[in-house]
């Protein structure tokens, strides 16, 4: 019997996705949970969010009754705007997201299959509100791509696959994914599991993902 464990919040996902963004980078955080991002941020960085409604330099959610109704992110919520923030037309931010000048963006995912394909803006299902936003255009044109997603769907499905069956945002593009289990790198040779959540191991997570997993930072396979 495998031991208990207690899965991460949204927050403690954001937190360790902030975490590993280096210095000086620029970021678009994709609508939704993504957006916590902005909120955990380490103190003594330098990282430059950008929003694809037109603004670079975007900040931390406001206090409540402080917001400016002109200041929203490309999800409509309420944001802040840093000192040196600028302002642009909106297809100036897409030629941004598309010509490469991103270094990182942050995106929701619906599947991430094990060669790094993203489906996020349409489950395929009948009836369904396709939303694809600028998820293809990040998806090709930042450098690196993270996604942030709980592991499991309500029903206990895994979001990580082998083959994604919603339809695709892009293709070989996610390099790592953030769940509410676990962390998943995304190379040539598969997928390898880090920072599993205290209590899980190996052989569990790899059960409920329905892959094969790799280990980092000595992940324990044994169910013991």
């Amino acid at each position: 019997m495998s031991k208990p464990y207690t899965r991460l919040d949204r927050r403690a996902i954001a937190a360790r996705i902030a975490a590993d963004i280096p210095d000086g980078s620029y970021v678009n955080l994709g609508i939704g949970a993504p957006t916590e991002v902005a909120d955990c941020l380490p103190r003594g960085v330098t990282i430059i969010l950008h929003t694809e409604n037109g603004l670079l330099g975007m900040g931390p959610k406001p206090p409540e009754g402080e917001e400016d109704v002109d200041l929203i992110n490309a999800g409509k919520q309420f944001v802040t705007a840093l000192p040196g923030a600028s302002y642009f037309h909106h297809a100036d931010s897409f030629a941004m997201m598309r010509g490469g000048h991103l270094d990182y963006c942050v995106l929701g995912a619906y599947q991430v299959s094990v060669a790094g394909d993203l489906a996020n803006w349409h489950t395929g299902a009948p009836g369904a509100i396709p939303a694809v936003g600028g998820a293809m255009d990040l998806a090709i044109g930042a450098k690196s791509v993270f996604v942030m997603m709980d592991l499991l769907t309500k029903t206990g499905e895994s979001k990580l696959v082998v083959r994604c069956t919603s339809p695709l945002t892009g293709v070989a593009c996610v390099r790592r994914v953030y769940t509410d289990h676990a962390t998943f790198d995304i190379g040539p040779d598969g997928v390898t599991a880090r920072d599993l959540v205290a209590g899980l191991d190996l052989a569990t997570l790899e059960t409920l993902c329905g892959v094969p997993l790799g280990a980092a930072d000595g992940a324990a396979r044994s169910r013991a």
